[in-house]
């Protein structure tokens, strides 16, 4: 396993990150997810995400339970807030209040006296930026957090963010987690670069397409286990099923066949490719998954292949950004 620093911070963490979106706390059980954890910290990494929202505490629950047997200073552990978790109207966005609550219980939840990274899960249009770079700033102070960042903000949002801790001496946020894949490629234009620019790394979500990238759903298949066929967990899943995405999967075959890396490790290098991508994260409902997507770290692709995997998959226009 290889490590990557998180922005520019000092934090170093693997290329491969352990997520628990629809997985710990819902689709695995206790014991499934204590054997994927324990099996992913035997393999190197050391990054685990997970939100307050997912399976409503419950994710972060059994992530906490997998990882007591852990020495804490080994492991990076991150979560988020924004979602609603309950009918109240302060039990959700990035007010100081839902804020600082939310940490409370994720630090109850995990069972932890800090959490790593905390996560901005989706921008707040209600509360000003101010308010949410203060708490942050309040909780970092605290001990209470370590690092702070984003997830699935616009490059002005980000921007903005990072002129307002500079304005009042505030920590910045060190991340951004975006959606980012071989057929989800729309931050390439803005977010990527001015992230680049302000010194965020990116740690993305679905990187295999919710699967569609690893092959498995050739042909309209959807076996049986799998995402696609469980209408709990493939409500997001309409676009990457679709007919000609997957026809191009097939096409992307050959190149990985040629490099000698299955579907999934080719699809998770294309996003390392990138220095400024940190970290990929994987879901994993299976130890031999995880094995398998774990050996993603560290894999070159040639620039011939890049070529010909940016045929197969065309990103937005780049746009050229100006330095102030």
């Amino acid at each position: 396993m290889e490590y990557r620093h998180l922005g520019h911070s000092g934090l170093r963490v693997s290329e491969i990150a352990l997520g628990s979106w629809l997985t710990f706390g819902s689709s695995v059980d206790r014991s499934g997810t204590e054997e994927i954890v324990k099996r992913a910290y035997e393999l190197g990494i050391n990054f685990f995400d997970t939100a307050d929202v997912y399976a409503n505490g419950k994710g972060e629950e059994a992530l906490g339970r997998a990882l007591a047997h852990v020495p804490r200073h080994y492991v990076v552990v991150a979560t988020k807030c924004f979602f609603p978790m309950s009918d109240s109207p302060n039990d959700r966005g990035l007010s100081r209040k839902h804020v600082t609550e939310s940490v409370e219980g994720s630090l109850r939840r995990l069972d932890t006296d800090y959490v790593d990274l905390h996560q901005c899960h989706r921008f707040d249009p209600e509360t000003p930026l101010e308010e949410t770079v203060r708490a942050y700033e309040d909780l970092i102070r605290q001990g209470k957090l370590l690092y702070w960042g984003v997830s699935e903000w616009t490059g002005e949002q980000i921007a903005e963010a990072c002129r307002i801790a500079d304005a009042t001496g505030a920590f910045r946020p060190v991340s951004n987690q975006p959606q980012y894949s071989l057929v989800t490629r729309g931050i390439e234009a803005e977010v990527l670069p001015i992230s680049e620019r302000e010194g965020l790394s990116q740690v993305v979500f679905s990187p295999l397409a919710q699967g569609a990238l690893t092959g498995k759903y050739s042909g309209g298949r959807r076996p049986e286990g799998s995402r696609a066929a469980d209408d709990e967990r493939n409500r997001f899943m309409d676009r990457v099923l679709a007919e000609d995405l997957l026809d191009r999967v097939d096409e992307a075959r050959p190149i990985a066949d040629a490099l000698g890396v299955s579907l999934a490790q080719l699809a998770l290098a294309w996003c390392l490719r990138r220095r400024s991508v940190a970290s990929v994260i994987i879901g994993a409902t299976r130890v031999a998954q995880l094995e398998e997507n774990a050996a993603a770290s560290g894999v070159h692709l040639p620039e011939d292949r890049l070529r010909q995997l940016d045929k197969l998959f065309p990103g937005p226009k780049v746009q050229t950004l100006l330095a102030g």
